[in-house]
């Protein structure tokens, strides 16, 4: 017995389940972690989500350990060398501290802030300048993840079971060689059903929305989900185009198109005035007294964004405006494109780089001035390279910041402080031409959820860590509008609001599930009065750009996903988003589709809800031929 237990595969299949032990400890740590966004568990749930853990976790030790199992069942006599072992001991230590151990426990601190697990697209697109400063102070402030992990390095070393002579269960001649060989074919057989996720010929290739089979909540779903399998099973996704096409050609148009013919006349016209975009890090619209007033009715604080809430009573009020991603780099096309991501993010997409007429091009044609600010480095997060592409003439960033005020107002984190940063921006508005197109992606109510320290003091600390940082902000709003108010430029502007996505940080109940966890700050708001009132129906920031060619008097046509909320009434008012599943929501109905474009039984069916979901899949399959054809304007 004792030398049966010490075969080379009896070895493999220990260090194995030290792996699903690893994998196990992970999950225990993210969903600790992570238990207030993902709600309680139930003994019920307890098996199902067992099942389905252990399926995900068989791949992703197969993705990851696929070169050690080969190693280890090699029917050759240079394993039995020192250094051979030596190899495949590193080999099993190092990788699975990086692939197993720390991409999981990365996820417990990634997941807060995007409600999806870290994927391929995430590897791509942290590659800023100031990623390993962010990784630091990431790993400082989750000390205790970082002892985790240290902690599991060494589980793995010491569970290894290096010092235990191997003794091979074959004897030597031809007998060793076709039994080990045997070993390894099965081993390879096993390997293959493990990362197809069974072994019938029905089978098909798991991927990330196979999670869903084993609970309805697709919160709970990504604790179903380990890596390296989702960054493996995504690597490239983002150049795929694959849907469904549930309508022929000619049919297709009549269910949605993305192209617009403006009417000759607009409801109201704003010809001719700048347009300054504000696209507001985490604004949700639980943080704003006047949008969500219950969630105050009982608290002493009444809200943190008391500025802004005085400008939407003076504005154009989207009541129920929800974001269509969950990340900042969706939300650019989103805003300035009218354009959508679903299962990849638009722009780290190899499509993305096709024609296209967005909005700051169009204005760019009409004689405005186009530029972009944002108080990070130059380049980082893509918003830089994304707004040139979108047709933005001028980037303005952290180092033209510096350059005029010195370096003393960098966060220490992603970029300068957005009080000195708007302030530089009015300086830099009322120097340009007009008219002007302008964007700003604000910074400061993130994470790390710090403000400058002559404000600690003075700020509500609030009900969650953002809170202080989005009082911060509405400050910061507050006294941009006191320097620049009185100044023509500013009385000649369009000043649009909207939330990039909601924040990682929720109190109150409706908002940590969806739709409330998509529902987001937005208004227009004009500085003579000349736009005011309530939406009360269902926006997105897909209808920012439209809304906003029809305010600035555009009669050409035009290609974009949303509507144009004041002259396009026959157009559907929703809002679309992906998380795993693809999800249309109006008012009165909401619809779900998963992976493979098959409606998801979630709402009740209602005739009204049936019409919804044939437009929603003609919105799909528009948008993936025209990822196709690489195309996005109204001519294609």
């Amino acid at each position: 017995m004792k030398r049966l237990l010490h075969t080379p595969l009896a070895l493999l299949v220990w260090r194995i389940v030290l792996l699903y032990a690893v994998l196990m400890l992970c999950r225990t740590a993210f969903y600790l972690y992570n238990a207030a966004v993902l709600g309680p568990l139930t003994w019920a749930e307890a098996g199902p989500l067992l099942a389905g853990a252990l399926k995900f976790d068989t791949a992703s030790i197969i993705y990851a350990d696929g070169a050690f199992i080969l190693l280890s069942l090699l029917p050759l006599r240079l394993r039995e060398r020192r250094w051979y072992r030596a190899v495949q001991f590193w080999y099993y230590v190092a990788v699975n501290a990086v692939l197993i151990a720390a991409t999981n426990l990365a996820d417990t601190i990634y997941f807060r802030y995007t409600q999806k697990r870290f994927t391929a697209d995430e590897v791509f697109f942290a590659d800023n300048d100031n990623s390993l400063q962010l990784v630091g102070k990431f790993m400082a402030e989750n000390w205790y993840l970082v002892l985790l992990w240290i902690a599991l390095i060494a589980l793995l070393a010491w569970g290894y079971r290096r010092k235990v002579r191997e003794e091979s269960l074959f004897n030597r001649g031809w007998a060793y060689y076709i039994g080990n060989t045997a070993v390894l074919a099965a081993a390879v057989g096993l390997s293959i059903a493990g990362v197809r996720g069974g072994m019938t010929r029905m089978t098909r290739p798991i991927t990330l929305s196979n999670a869903t089979l084993y609970t309805a909540d697709s919160g709970k779903a990504n604790l179903i989900l380990s890596n390296p399998f989702c960054i493996l099973r995504t690597i490239g996704s983002a150049g795929s185009v694959k849907y469904k096409k549930y309508f022929a050609p000619e049919e297709l148009p009549r269910r949605f198109t993305p192209v617009h013919q403006p009417a000759d006349s607009a409801a109201v016209d704003l010809t001719g005035r700048n347009v300054v975009v504000f696209i507001m890090e985490s604004m949700s619209a639980e943080h704003s007294a006047y949008l969500c007033p219950e969630v105050y009715a009982d608290r002493e604080v009444k809200g943190f964004t008391p500025f802004l809430d005085s400008l939407m009573q003076n504005g154009l009020v989207f009541k129920q405006m929800y974001a269509n991603g969950t990340r900042s780099i969706q939300a650019m096309p989103s805003v300035l494109g009218s354009i959508p991501s679903f299962r990849t993010p638009f722009v780290l997409m190899p499509q993305s780089l096709g024609e296209s007429r967005q909005l700051p091009a169009m204005l760019a044609d009409k004689g405005y001035a186009t530029v972009f600010f944002c108080g990070s480095e130059h380049g980082s997060m893509g918003f830089g390279a994304y707004a040139r592409s979108a047709g933005v003439d001028r980037l303005v960033s952290r180092e033209d910041y510096e350059a005029r005020h010195g370096t003393e107002d960098f966060d220490g984190y992603w970029g300068i402080w957005d009080e000195p940063f708007l302030q530089f921006t009015g300086e830099e508005l009322a120097a340009m031409p007009e008219p002007f197109f302008a964007a700003l992606f604000t910074l400061s109510s993130h994470h790390p959820f710090v403000v400058p320290e002559q404000y600690a003091a003075t700020l509500p600390d609030g009900y969650t860590r953002i809170h202080k940082g989005v009082a911060y902000d509405d400050q910061a709003f507050r006294r941009f509008f006191h320097r620049f108010s009185g100044e023509e430029w500013f009385r000649r502007t369009i000043f649009v609001f909207v939330a990039d996505h909601v924040s990682s940080e929720k109190f109150a109940e409706k908002t940590r599930s969806y739709p409330g966890n998509m529902h987001i700050i937005g208004f227009i708001y004009t500085p003579d009065g000349a736009l005011q009132g309530e939406v009360r129906e269902v926006t997105q920031q897909l209808d920012i750009m439209p809304t906003v060619l029809g305010l600035t008097g555009n009669t050409e046509p035009y290609f974009a996903f949303g509507r144009d909320v004041l002259n396009e009434p026959q157009r559907p008012r929703w809002s679309v988003s992906y998380d795993g599943k693809f999800r249309a929501l109006t008012g009165e109905d909401a619809v779900v589709l998963d992976d493979s474009g098959c409606e998801v039984q979630e709402c009740p069916a209602t005739p009204a809800a049936d019409s919804l979901m044939q437009s929603f899949r003609a919105l799909i399959q528009q948008y993936y031929s025209h990822i196709e054809r690489k195309s996005y304007t109204p001519n294609d």
